[in-house]
């Protein structure tokens, strides 16, 4: 059986081994594979393991020999999944592999906003403590959370870890999801008009589907109280990025934390990199060790499950 990973490297830049993988099959790993070289190099392969490398329907159409693709991550917009159905190839995800560390991302995105830790640690690097004539000091307002009122949109793994991060620090917890969710009874769903509204800070921990795509909008933002945050460790796209830039700028909302952009890497000119109280961190939410190394070892029971003939995590 011959294994194409595709991108590799951000699931493992060397401190993993694919050996288990490797016990499977004939495997060829590459660090990352640029858009033309797709097909070259999935052309003999029976299972591919991808990503962000995308596998569209023209794609799939032109491997013949493709009988499985393991996405190395929990979204898999990167897929056509129902082309990859009509052809009959199954395709695995690896869900909830980095609930915990998201969760904690999104924390640490919200607490930076609400203390300026970095800020005010550089501040006393460059010596502004010694010279003050008080014993502290700090110049941003400081924030407490407990009180405030966080909605969560996306009530999945990561979004109840969220949930019950939150209420340990006190906050009230709204929620929205596309579909029911079994949850404590201090959470209350509602609708997204209410989410935006009354909510001092908003997390996304969607999916990017084509319902969710540019579902924070000019309209959701200016429902939002000019002192609420803005926090995005789901997907990019999810925000309109110019309309968060303009409201940001112009003081219509106190600051946003995210992780991802709608472009990734970032091009020079995106609105987000330069707007005010925006704390923007490299897509790197998911990447703590311990979640690379469930990633690793997932994947490698997706695939020995599909040699087995029992296909698990199966998402078309």
């Amino acid at each position: 059986m011959k294994i194409v990973v595709l991108d590799g490297f951000t699931l493992n830049p060397g401190d993993l081994s694919w050996d288990g993988l490797r016990a499977l099959g004939e495997c060829t790993i590459y660090d990352r594979t640029a858009p033309h070289e797709t097909l070259a190099r999935a052309a003999e392969a029976e299972i591919v393991l991808t990503n962000k490398v995308v596998l569209n329907r023209e794609h799939l159409a032109r491997l013949p020999r493709l009988r499985y693709i393991s996405v190395l991550a929990t979204g898999t917009n990167v897929v056509d999944l129902a082309a990859a159905r009509e052809r009959g190839i199954p395709v695995s995800n690896v869900p909830a592999y980095s609930t915990m560390s998201v969760a904690q991302a999104t924390f640490a995105l919200l607490l930076e906003l609400t203390h300026h830790t970095g800020h005010h640690a550089q501040a006393v690097r460059e010596g502004r403590w010694s010279r003050c004539p008080d014993f502290s000091f700090h110049d941003f307002p400081l924030i407490e959370l407990a009180g405030l009122t966080l909605g969560i949109i996306g009530f999945g793994s990561i979004g109840r870890a969220v949930a019950e991060i939150a209420h340990a620090f006190g906050m009230s917890v709204l929620a929205h999801n596309a579909s029911p969710k079994p949850a404590p009874p201090w959470v209350r769903f509602t609708d997204l008009e209410t989410i935006f509204r009354e909510s001092d800070v908003v997390s996304l921990h969607c999916p990017l589907t084509p319902q969710t795509q540019g579902l924070v909008n000019a309209t959701r933002l200016a429902l939002m109280k000019p002192t609420a945050f803005l926090l995005n460790t789901s997907r990019g796209p999810v925000v309109d990025e110019q309309a968060l830039a303009a409201a940001l700028n112009a003081g219509r909302l106190a600051g946003a934390g995210l992780d991802v952009l709608s472009v990734e890497p970032p091009p020079p000119d995106n609105p987000l990199l330069g707007a005010r109280n925006c704390i923007i961190t490299p897509h790197y939410a998911w990447a703590t060790g311990a979640a690379r190394r469930r990633l690793m070892q997932v994947t490698i029971e997706n695939v020995r499950a599909f040699l087995a003939g029992r296909p698990q995590n199966v998402v078309n």
